[in-house]
């Protein structure tokens, strides 16, 4: 699956016994076999349905246990053929573990068997198991899509069924509903007959697919509706993207043919052939994460699939790729391979997401998708890490319910960095050969942690499982520190654990980590040297240039002296680092200093000194660095406040007009993303002519010259027009959002919205996160932007405590959402009075759902809190010094 720029447990350390107390399902049947047939009534909102399980009875038993939610269950009986054995003389339902048990009047003999349901649903409107969706029509009228989504825990609510990864099963599918309807499921389609329908009593078609292979239930998907697609034969099987009739079917077409190659690309570097008959990807108008991998039946938010190459961003195209072959990654690691329970999610997605980086720098290697790696998933992976709420990679799950919390930047963002840090160490090659033998051995099958480790020792021949299993088993990395002794030419490092709050107690410091230290010299690159103890001294061939972490491929953050740090910015300029040696440096220097490492000011004259920079993603990350003190700051003095924006802008200005914001078919990938960065980046720090040109271009917009904005600076023209604007641009841009048939358009739009700091502005945009013209899947969109001024902050959460039952009703079906509501709500205050109130308000609520997420979020204040305890002044006065002050 891949989640959105979207914990039960605080875990703190290791589990000596991750499988212990695991609330799982009696094992005295195991299920081999489903033949579901289900059918939806459109227009009451449920469905009917009946199955028939094969089971391996492993012992004799008088009951059979299964997950359901929101099922009614009409009838169980075990039958042999056509003649029932045994009926149910009752059916009891746990409420907290969503089991159903079904008591049998007769006990069932050690063998095969067959258990059939039949029952009833709700069609809901929570975008979990077999929901239902919603779109305008083109003439008007309301279109309704029957669709699923099953990860982590929602199969249940589609069928009563064994809803646990281990639990490998073949499925065959038959869904019922009106002839001009598309029906779609994991496999291709059997046979297509007329019957008359019981909801109905008219006639309808029955289409039957064919038998899976053994797959989980989170990976089954079916869909009905109408649908139009376009198909593509580049690749051994049938490729297609489906859409409803709202959508330009032709704007799939960048995703279907990028499909082709990246199914035959990774079947050559996988060794193992796509094992289905046909591949669908649809856009589904209401969904709750980015994607989800059904085995050959992909389905995506709609733009996370469908591009209109003519009205979208060079930075949207990116995202469409990455997520489209993250998603086609999982039909081998997570579909074909899958992890036993979920404690192993990381297994599925931080190897998409590897591998999804990896595919895009095959297909575009102008696009250097590695080196802002090093600035986007590296940094959200440390950014989350260095909490002390975060969790281990491998994450003790003991209920289904709690997995919901671990699709976090843990489980995707550092997951993947610990296979690239262990590909680095074994080499590519290598790395990749042991994942074609665990493919190999595992194909169909369920697998821990320790069996990928085995297979890359295997193609190895190193201990993968000793240097990784600390890396998996444990929350946090370490800061190395690094002290000089130029008399030896040599370096002392020592490793601590990094904690953002900067307030790492004795007996959380007791990990020792692998860390590879990856030592760059005039030499070259040493990528022999392990930091395997506390601490460790390393000859350097030369103090004069070193640097630790050579390309940033490694999980740690370094801190050098004040001096060294100097010394390598100097470097940089002397050309001796690579961009990701760059950015990461940065990165580091401004995480280390807003926990205490060195002073504020320290890190703010380092990123003055990249004024010639000349890399889009080492600019990328200076900015991004001054917008988290920017952030910190949000509730501080206004003089240091106006200082901090008037630094950027003449950090950034000279730059932005250089590159220009006149965009042609001669831009390279790059180039454009960097022209709309510096515009952004100048136009809101107050760049006067800058703004002055987004000023003009929305009026021309607004009277009819639709190409007045280029995609690649909408989001800028729209947020520079709330931000110095009023009442009139804000009211030109929201009719952008209700009027735009271009989706990425229409959520540029309603993201901007909460720029505008008019308290009556602010109101209206909060009355649209409830309101009826946001998607449930897109609440989070206006509220985002009202973080960028302390009054959307605080409006924000005067919000939050007064709506909470009804967002907590709204997002009940979908738990990762309210986190990310609850996030956004919480995350962007500064004070312990702030903090206060969270912990007051919350203090009563039931958060199991998300009380990881708060628990990070209040860690991400307190750690902002002592920031500003020890560097207040600090800024002030170097805003001071430098002469930064307000533009007039």
């Amino acid at each position: 699956m891949c989640r959105l720029a979207g914990d039960v447990e605080h875990f703190g350390g290791a589990s000596p016994d991750p499988n212990k107390g695991r609330e799982l399902l009696p094992t005295n049947v195991i299920p081999r076999h489903y033949d579901l047939t289900l059918e939806p009534d459109l227009e009451k909102f449920t469905f009917n349905g009946h199955v028939v399980i094969d089971f391996d009875v492993q012992e004799e038993t008088k009951s059979i246990s299964l997950h359901t939610l929101e099922l009614d269950i009409h009838s169980a009986h075990i039958k042999s053929g056509d003649q029932v054995i045994s009926s149910s003389s009752s059916i009891t339902y746990d409420e907290s573990k969503q089991v159903s048990t079904i008591e049998l009047k007769d006990a069932v003999p050690k063998g095969k068997t067959q258990l059939e349901i039949k029952f009833k649903g709700q069609l809901n409107d929570l975008m979990a198991g077999f929901y239902r969706s919603t779109y305008k029509k083109p003439d008007g009228s309301e279109g309704i899509l029957a669709t699923t989504q099953m990860e982590a825990n929602d199969c249940r609510r589609a069928f009563p069924c064994f809803d646990e990864p281990m639990h490998k099963a073949k499925f065959t599918v038959t869904l019922i509903a009106d002839k001009h309807l598309t029906c779609l499921s994991n496999m291709d389609v059997a046979s297509e007959s007329e019957v008359q329908s019981e909801m109905s009593g008219t006639a309808k078609k029955a289409i039957r697919f064919n038998t899976t292979p053994l797959m989980s239930t989170y990976l089954v998907a079916f869909i009905i509706g109408e649908l139009n697609h376009i198909e593509t034969k580049k690749f051994r099987v049938p490729i297609r993207v489906y859409a409803p009739p709202n959508s330009d079917i032709e704007h799939g077409r960048f995703s279907l043919e990028l499909a082709a190659r990246t199914l035959e690309y990774y079947e050559k570097i996988f060794g193992a052939e796509f094992p289905l008959p046909k591949m669908d990807m649809v856009a589904i108008p209401d969904f709750s994460a980015g994607a989800m991998e059904n085995w050959g039946l992909i389905t995506y938010r709609t733009v996370e699939v469908m591009l209109d190459e003519k009205a979208s961003g060079a930075a949207t195209k990116e995202r469409v790729a990455e997520v489209v072959q993250h998603e086609l990654a999982h039909q081998w690691f997570g579909n074909l391979v899958t992890m036993d329970w979920w404690e192993g999610l990381w297994l599925n997605e931080g190897f998409a997401t590897l591998m999804s980086w990896q595919s895009c720098d095959h297909f575009y290697p102008e696009w250097k998708v590695w080196e802002s790696y090093v600035s986007g998933t590296l940094q959200s992976a440390l950014g989350l890490d260095s909490l002390r709420s975060s969790h281990p990679i491998e994450v003790p799950v003991k209920r289904a319910s709690e997995v919901d919390q671990i699709f976090d930047a843990i489980s995707y963002s550092k997951g993947s960095c610990v296979l690239r840090m262990i590909s680095t160490y074994l080499g590519e090659e290598t790395f990749l050969e042991g994942i074609r033998r665990y493919i190999k051995k595992h194909a169909y099958g369920n697998t821990q942690t320790e069996d990928l480790w085995a297979a890359l020792e295997d193609a190895s021949g190193k201990p993968v499982k000793e240097i990784m299993s600390i890396w998996t088993k444990n929350v946090g990395y370490p800061v190395v520190q690094v002290t000089e002794n130029p008399e030896d030419s040599s370096i002392h490092v020592k490793q601590n654990r990094f904690l953002r709050t900067a307030d790492t107690k004795p007996e959380e410091d007791e990990v020792l980590y692998p860390v590879f230290l990856g030592l760059r010299t005039k030499d070259g690159v040493d990528e022999s040297l392990t930091l395997s103890k506390r601490d460790g001294v390393y000859k350097v061939p030369d103090t004069d240039f070193f640097k630790l972490n050579a390309n940033h491929t490694s999980l740690y953050r370094t801190s050098y002296s004040p001096e060294r740090l100097a010394k390598l910015g100097q470097s940089a300029k002397e050309g001796l680092l690579t961009v990701e040696d760059r950015a990461g440096m940065i990165a580091d220097a401004a995480a280390l200093a807003s926990s205490g490492y060195q002073k504020t000011s320290g890190v703010l004259d380092l990123l003055k000194g990249f004024d010639t920079e000349e890399s889009f993603v080492v600019w990328s990350e200076l900015i991004s660095r001054v917008g988290v003190v920017q952030g910190a700051w949000v509730f501080e003095d206004q003089a240091v406040k106006d200082g901090l924006q008037a630094f950027v802008k003449d950090l950034v200005s000279e730059r932005a007009h250089k590159l220009g914001w006149n965009f042609s078919d001669k831009d390279g990938h790059i180039e454009q993303q960097f022209k709309a960065m510096m515009f952004s980046a100048a136009g809101t720090s107050g760049d006067e002519e800058i703004k002055a040109a987004a000023k003009e271009m929305l009026t021309k917009y607004n009277d009819g010259d639709k190409s007045a904005i280029h995609p690649n600076i909408r989001a800028s023209v729209f947020s520079m027009n709330l931000k110095y604007g009023g009442v009139e641009e804000y009211d030109a841009i929201l009719n952008i959002f209700r009027t735009s048939s271009n989706t990425d358009e229409r959520n540029t739009a309603l993201r901007c919205l909460g720029r505008a700091k008019n308290p009556e502005l602010i109101q209206r945009t909060i009355g649209l996160i409830l309101g009826n013209e946001v998607k449930s899947q897109d609440m989070y969109l206006p509220a985002g932007a009202l973080r960028s001024h302390p009054e959307g902050i605080e409006a924000l959460w005067t919000w939050l405590t007064e709506k909470w039952p009804e967002i907590n009703k709204r997002l009940s079906g979908t738990p990762s959402m309210l986190s990310t509501m609850v996030t956004l709500c919480t995350s962007s205050f500064t004070k312990p009075e702030q903090l206060e109130r969270v912990e007051k308000f919350f203090k009563d609520v039931d958060t199991t759902a998300f009380d990881q997420s708060l628990a990070q979020s209040k860690d991400s204040v307190r750690s902002k809190i002592s920031w500003l305890e020890r560097d207040r002044d600090d800024v002030a006065a170097w805003v001071k010094k430098n002469g930064y002050k307000a533009s007039l």
